[in-house]
Order: structure tokens, then C-alpha cells, then sequence
């Protein structure tokens, strides 16, 4: 049984590569990380997912490093954007450099573990607005995590040229629960239904003829 890290957010995709892991025979060892993002409802929902399987889990808290990443909506004071991934006005969710920046903490927590790779959901409908996501970041982060240590540490993106309703279709097919998760970039009390998280998510679920199990505001 082969030790793998899975970063894990509490959003569909993770939560899907997260199981994908498991089913695929891995030792798995879950971290979240609190970078300053709005709300914590992805992190909560991922701490109840990660007890209710026995799967370590670690939330790290790197809001320091926000001082260095101003810019997007989803840590500092700018309006969340509503609409599709597709339109422009969604780059103001990126986050700068975020996930070399978590997946270079997750290598470390893997070497530290003994582990041989770090899971990851980037997946192809995130393609067009953040290019940490793309195959090309991919690949080359991948080629530098097999040389940064002794120990050389594989970057798994099992979603990598899925769409988010192929993901979908794979966790239902895994009969997994979506009503553990959370998506909507807002931290109220229903997801708002407008953000791009949200609208892609609810497009996932129209494409697989599936209801969301999530609440929503409209």
C-alpha cells in the first residue's frame, strides 16, 4: 500500500480525487490549508469527510503569505464575480501563484511522510482562468518535484483533461455523497447559486441528470 498526500480543499473535485485515492488501494494522508479565503465551509466540510473515513488530515494555516498575494477576490476586499469560468471577469479569482505554492508545502509534507505522491484536482474546465491548472504547469511541476528531494515525489492529477462533469460522473459512479462538500466561493448559510463555482458545479450536475443535494439561494 503506497502512502500518497491528496490536498484537499472539501470542494467536489478534491473530494472525488480524495476517494479516487482510496479506492485505488493508497494509504492517504489529507491536507487543507486556511491561505485567508473568505470562509472556512470547505474546510469544515473536509474535516468531518476526512473522520468519517479515519484519513489523517491537516489543515495548515498560511494566511501569513497573504501581505504577498493581493489581488483576488477570493482573499481580499474585491466583489466575487458572478457568471461562468469562460468570461474574463473570473480572473479575479486567481489566486497568485497558489498552487505551486501548496503543492510545493504538500512535496514536503510528503517526503516528510515517506509518501510517493501528491494528489492534486485540477481538472479542464479550470484550463481557460488559471494557469496553475493547465497541463503544461502540470508537467513541468511535476519534472521538478522528482528532482527537488532525495526522495522523488510524483504530481498525480488523475482530472487533469476532465471537465468538472466528468469528475461528477466518476464520483457517482464511486455512489459518493455531494452533499459533503462545498463549492460556492460565498460562505452563507446556502450556496449563492451565481458565483462561477457555483454555476459550473450546477451545470455538472444537469449534464449527469442528477439534482445537487446542496441548498441554494435561487
Amino acid at each position: 500500500m503506497a502512502k500518497v498526500v491528496v490536498i484537499y480543499s472539501g470542494g467536489m473535485d478534491s473530494f472525488t480525487v480524495l476517494h479516487h485515492a482510496v479506492r485505488h488501494g493508497h494509504e492517504v494522508f489529507a491536507l487543507s490549508f486556511n491561505y485567508g479565503q473568505r470562509h472556512v465551509r470547505e474546510l469544515d466540510a473536509a474535516a468531518r469527510v476526512c473522520q468519517q473515513l479515519g484519513i489523517p488530515h491537516k489543515v495548515v494555516d498560511i494566511t501569513a503569505i497573504n501581505s504577498l498575494l493581493a489581488g483576488s477576490s477570493l482573499t481580499s476586499d474585491i466583489e466575487i464575480p458572478e457568471g461562468h469560468y469562460a468570461e474574463a471577469s473570473m480572473q479575479s479569482t486567481v489566486v497568485p501563484n497558489r498552487n505551486m505554492i501548496l503543492l510545493s508545502l504538500a512535496i514536503g509534507y510528503a517526503v516528510s511522510l515517506g509518501a510517493e505522491a501528491v494528489y492534486y484536482g485540477a481538472h479542464s474546465g479550470d484550463h481557460a482562468i488559471y494557469p496553475d491548472c493547465r497541463p503544461e504547469f502540470v508537467e513541468k511541476m511535476n519534472a521538478v518535484s522528482l528532482i527537488a528531494n532525495y526522495e522523488p515525489v510524483r504530481i498525480e492529477v488523475p482530472y487533469l483533461r476532465n471537465n468538472k462533469a466528468e469528475i461528477l460522473a466518476d464520483g457517482l459512479r464511486m455512489n459518493l455523497d455531494y452533499s459533503q462538500t462545498w463549492t460556492c466561493y460565498n460562505g452563507r448559510e446556502k450556496a449563492c447559486g451565481k458565483c462561477g463555482a457555483c454555476v459550473e458545479r450546477l451545470e455538472a450536475f444537469a449534464a449527469n441528470q442528477v439534482t445537487d443535494p446542496l441548498q441554494y439561494e435561487s
